[in-house]
């Protein structure tokens, strides 16, 4: 069985950091992961540079990966982000809704309705425009400002913007349980019949077990950043996601195949390691791949 990996490194990785990533730093990022074999890298986003200002070189950086043969994808939040994503050539666009007001008023400067309205425009001016199209949910499982999240918005939001290729549900601040990722992910199922991808958050160490939920669950892709760096911005206390290479390696391990390679993967996170300062939260880099010599190839491969 395959298991798609989203990269989203470049992006979710490196948009919390304090240490400001040079542009080259972060093409350089782009195009090892990609030599590593992944498939679907989520590069940048086009937000204004004073909210997010790791992310003001959205263009540079999407100019110096041109070349390669990957779908690079953006986050956009606005008409104008969506200008700015097809000028740049992106191959698909990620539009987040976070679930509760609080939180996206932060987020996206806009209640939940208001930002579902503008997220049913831009689906379908994406799409005509031939972009393909991830409808994100944010805080799926629960809100840093307002608690638990009732599993009947997260269904609200899929349904108010139904014109994607890609329903992603999210836990933002890694408060998911299995049981939980589980239970939300049939009711979403019950309700689109777009392709599920889920993105986790290891801040309570849960990340990895919810992602192994998710694929019992019926999701086919998984978001997941090198060296499991990242966080949101606009969520206090947020910490990092899943990592690339232990996800990988614990899927390849188990005959899931991701196409990724493991010498590749961990290139790419010291890469980031080195220019951080810093160690990354990723578990796989301070050991040997087991079995000796594993991930020679692309894992899964063999299984």
């Amino acid at each position: 069985m395959r298991v798609e990996i989203v990269e989203v490194g470049p992006r979710d990785g490196l948009q919390n950091e304090a240490v400001t990533v040079p542009t080259g730093v972060k093409v350089e990022f782009v195009r090892r992961l990609a030599a590593a074999g992944a498939r679907r890298i989520e590069v940048t986003s086009f937000v204004r540079p004073d909210r997010v200002p790791q992310l003001a070189d959205a263009e540079e950086v999407l100019a110096g990966v041109a070349d390669l043969d990957v779908a690079v994808s953006a986050l956009v939040f606005n008409e104008r982000g969506l200008r700015r994503a097809r000028a740049a050539a992106v191959a698909e666009v990620n539009l987040v809704l976070v679930a509760t007001d609080s939180f996206s008023m932060r987020n996206q400067g806009a209640p939940v309705a208001a930002a579902m309205a503008s997220s049913r425009r831009l689906a379908e001016q994406a799409r005509d425009a031939g972009l393909r199209v991830t409808l994100t949910v944010g805080a799926a499982w629960g809100c840093p400002f307002e608690g638990e999240v009732d599993p009947a918005q997260v269904l609200r939001i899929v349904e108010g913007v139904p014109d994607v290729d890609e329903v992603c549900v999210a836990d933002t601040i890694g408060v998911g349980t299995p049981g939980r990722i589980t239970s939300l992910l049939g009711a979403v199922r019950g309700v689109t019949d777009r392709p599920l991808r889920c993105h986790f958050h290891n801040t309570r160490n849960s990340g990895y077990a919810n992602a192994y939920a998710a694929i019992a669950a019926g999701a086919v892709a998984l978001d997941a950043s090198s060296g499991g760096i990242g966080g949101c911005p606009f969520a206090p206390r947020a910490t990092g996601n899943i990592a690339t290479e232990d996800l990988a390696w614990a899927l390849g391990r188990d005959g899931y195949e991701t196409g990724l390679s493991l010498p590749g993967l961990l290139d790419a996170a010291a890469l980031v390691e080195r220019t951080l300062g810093r160690q990354v939260p990723a578990q796989l880099g301070r050991t040997d791949p087991f079995p000796p010599g594993a991930g020679a190839s692309s894992l899964g491969s063999t299984h």
